[in-house]
């Protein structure tokens, strides 16, 4: 699961990475810019994978090469 790191003093954030690496450059993050300060902010869950997007696209397009196939029958 891949989660993206959103600094709480500024506005950084981290690409989509998953827990340990997210992490670590959150820390290394604080780190170099607000020494000092405990890590904070928010952690960002992305709720579906990459693939989530082609499977839904490839649902719509069977349901419409069927729903031809229905109206062509009929007649």
């Amino acid at each position: 699961m891949a989660n993206r790191y959103w600094c709480g003093e500024c506005s950084f954030k981290t690409p989509w990475l998953d827990t340990s690496e997210g992490l670590r450059r959150q820390i290394e993050h604080y780190a170099r810019k607000h020494p000092g300060i405990a890590p904070g902010g928010q952690i960002e869950t992305r709720r579906r994978g990459p693939g989530a997007r082609s499977a839904c696209l490839l649902l719509a397009a069977a349901a419409l090469v069927l729903l031809t196939v229905v109206a062509t029958w009929r007649r």
